[in-house]
């Protein structure tokens, strides 16, 4: 295996880098939600000469295995905000699950509210109020949604993610009160302004990141990691070193001070490019 080392923008230097991990919308995606040409020939280069790729994403498994088949190149992969870890196979190598009794707690939070909410089950998402949110939320998964109604009856068994929907200001003002309604019990995060994310206590994307380090026989401290949201933030805290988006949120960029260029100039594949793989930039 080769070695490298980061050589970051402000002139130090990371340790030896084993991993590359990112997340996948607004980070590694550009906005009409492919992957560009020169971001798979980047990837791929990585992986050919020894570096681990790692896609860790809110999605869930399914609406990220087309992602993963079509870089041929990851290592593994964080689905569900770090509820499960999966391998190149699509074989479950890892997952952490809401219990029953939490999550309609959550679904009733929810409607207290009056805020869409949905629930995943297999490779299915189930929602509580029909319209624009859950039609908006098929097309960009690519899962396939089923109205469920009331989840609070509804929900029989346990879950990786309860995903709530609204206007940024009202998420917002929720994101608060669910913290303190949470605390301890689960995490709470949004990947967008009008997602509020709920996941088991010990599911992020750093206690994944960390786990897929140890079983590809490595430190996390090894990764290097790039996001955009709230919910990468664990990621970029866990990794060596984590660089945030130049379309990341002001409060992530605020406390991760590396930066890279945006999802639509190949921000990732570009740091990569010049700073691991020491390629002259294009």
């Amino acid at each position: 295996m080769l070695v490298y080392h980061i050589n970051r923008s402000d002139g130090e230097m990371n340790a030896v880098v084993r991993a590359v991990a990112f997340d996948m919308d607004d980070t590694l995606l550009r906005d009409d939600r492919t992957i560009s040409p020169y971001t798979l020939s980047v990837l791929k280069k990585a992986a050919e000469q020894g570096i681990a790729v790692i896609p860790a994403s809110g999605r869930a498994r399914d609406s990220m295995k087309p992602f993963v088949e079509q870089m041929d190149c990851a290592a593994c992969y964080i689905a569900c905000n770090g509820a499960e870890v999966w391998s190149p196979e699509h074989t479950l190598m890892h997952r952490e699950t809401i219990d029953v009794a939490l999550a309609r707690e959550v679904a009733a939070f929810a409607k207290a509210h009056h805020a869409y909410c949905q629930v995943y089950y297999d490779e299915k998402f189930y929602y509580s109020h029909r319209g624009v949110y859950a039609d908006q939320y098929a097309a960009s998964s690519m899962l396939t949604g089923e109205y469920a109604g009331d989840l609070t009856k509804f929900i029989d068994r346990p879950t990786t993610k309860v995903l709530m929907m609204d206007e940024p200001e009202k998420i917002a003002c929720m994101l608060a009160e669910a913290h303190h309604l949470l605390d301890g019990r689960a995490q709470v995060t949004c990947s967008k302004p009008y997602f509020l994310e709920v996941n088991p206590l010990k599911a992020t994307k750093g206690i994944a990141l960390d786990f897929a380090a140890e079983h590809l026989g490595f430190s996390v401290k090894d990764a290097v990691a790039f996001g955009d949201s709230l919910n990468d933030l664990s990621m970029l805290k866990a990794a060596g070193l984590g660089v945030a988006m130049a379309n990341a949120r002001e409060d992530v960029k605020a406390v991760i001070p590396e930066h890279c260029l945006s999802n639509e100039e190949d921000g990732v594949a570009r740091y990569i490019a010049q700073h691991l793989l020491q390629e002259e930039m294009q």
